[in-house]
């Protein structure tokens, strides 16, 4: 049911906006939930869209799921198809400091202004459907495509939230679909197996429509398979059935860094250097230059020189992004057990140190032990912390955990600030801080330095 303040609210500025938007229920930040049609509901999205005038029917979109590098697959292609002279929507979650990073289009996000009419327009529609209200998720995702819808967008690249097949996104018909990596997250909604979780984030094939997927292990390429056979969806696998291959190198130039190989009938990428950290990265760009030969392929006007340009400019906010020089402080929004392992790879890869602390919070319906059993191998010092989430597991229950996987010393604190505190009498000059395990952490990371340059 609609809540008394929904009833009485107006939308009169963008905290106004903000705050009924937050006052629907938030699967985000609930502590416990079930993964089932009464929670996860494509009707209600439906029926939301129909009273928007179906925006998500008037784009060309790209629809992306899967565990680890959704985001940043997504954030790859749309630079490619940016630089070719398109106008693209890009929709993905989670954010980092501001609710709008979610909205974009050409890589700027959406202003307050144009937030408070989408919000104006879509509460009297929320509020009329009390019996059944939709979620913040939902009311998000709508507006996403009604904003997409407005601009007149060429492309909307769109990421699936939880899951694929019951998320509120997947009620798009787009032109192609991508897989990224799956590995276990969301276990207690999604499956407690590999198989399981491929097949609610192969909920998003459709008939006829063309999927790639990066390599996975054998339970989820089958399950993988089998689904798209049912669906009559012609997938492909990077690495199989798409020509490509990755290495690591290092060059003057660009110092360490991943190259890649793609061809296909209508392209071909030749050792093209990735621009972001990580072999698992090298993999993500792969699906990206799939998916836009996908689009080549359906007729689209694209120009591999011009999309190499456009890829070169890639940034990725929360990804092992260093947020200070003195001392040397990185970020990562690692939050399952396969990406800490990426990321403990990539950053002895990439980034020389002497010795590496690492800042760790994390939620408690994540793979903690997953987490903390990679955490070992990389981490010289670990600070366990609280993340800014209902969900947060508590410090002293992570050091609990961590000491019974690897009886390492380990340290702990009530909050980020502190945590800081901690590590900087451990620190000199060649060492290394990594704040990770959550984008909740990685969020709060990057607000306290930009109200405190240097909190540390």
């Amino acid at each position: 049911m609609a809540t008394t303040r929904q009833k009485t609210m107006t939308i009169k500025n963008y905290k106004t906006a903000l705050s009924f938007l937050f006052s629907n229920t938030n699967y985000e930040s609930a502590k416990r939930l079930r993964y089932n049609k009464d929670t996860f509901n494509l009707d209600r999205m439906e029926k939301l869209l129909k009273s928007l005038g179906n925006p998500h029917e008037k784009l060309t979109c790209v629809h992306i799921a899967g565990t680890k590098g959704k985001g940043s697959t997504c954030m790859m292609l749309s630079e490619m198809l940016i630089s070719n002279g398109y106008k693209v929507g890009m929709y993905t979650s989670p954010h980092v400091l501001d609710l709008r990073e979610r909205i974009q289009i050409n890589g700027k996000i959406i202003s307050e202004a144009a937030m408070v009419r989408l919000v104006k327009k879509v509460a009297p529609i929320v509020k009329k459907m009390s019996d059944d209200p939709p979620t913040f998720f939902e009311i998000l995702t709508g507006l996403a495509f009604l904003h997409f819808a407005n601009a007149k967008v060429n492309f909307a690249v769109i990421e699936a939230g939880l899951g694929g097949r019951l998320d509120s996104t997947n009620v798009i018909n787009p032109e192609v679909v991508g897989i990224t990596s799956i590995s276990l997250d969301h276990q207690h909604l999604l499956g407690d197996s590999l198989g399981k979780i491929a097949k609610e984030k192969a909920g998003i094939f459709k008939n006829g429509i063309p999927a790639v997927s990066v390599m996975q292990d054998n339970e989820t390429m089958r399950v993988l398979k089998r689904e798209a056979s049912q669906a009559g969806a012609p997938l492909r696998f990077t690495g199989k059935d798409i020509d490509f291959s990755c290495r690591f190198e290092s060059s003057r130039s660009l110092g360490p860094h991943n190259r890649i190989c793609l061809t296909t009938s209508t392209s071909k990428f030749e050792h093209l250097p990735v621009p972001v950290y990580g072999e698992h990265q090298a993999i993500n760009c792969g699906l990206a230059l799939s998916l836009l030969d996908c689009l080549k392929s359906r007729g689209y006007d694209i120009n591999d020189d011009q999309a190499i340009s456009g890829l070169a400019n890639t940034k990725l906010p929360g990804r092992m992004e260093m947020i200070c020089e003195d001392p040397r402080i990185m970020v990562d929004g690692a939050h399952n057990a396969a990406s800490i392992r990426a990321l403990i790879q990539a950053t002895g890869q990439h980034i020389p140190y002497d010795s590496m602390i690492v800042i760790f919070g994390c939620c408690e319906d994540k793979d903690v032990k997953g987490m903390l059993e990679q955490l070992q191998y990389g981490a010289d010092k670990v600070i366990f912390t609280r993340v800014n989430s209902p969900r947060s597991i508590y410090p002293d229950d992570l050091a609990q955990m961590y000491t019974e996987i690897c009886s390492k010393m380990c340290q702990t604190s009530a909050n980020l600030k502190e945590a800081l505190r901690i590590a900087k009498p451990a620190i000199s000059t060649g060492d290394l801080i990594c704040i990770t395990g959550s984008f909740y952490l990685v969020g709060q990371a990057k607000q306290l330095f930009l109200s405190e340059p240097v909190p540390i």
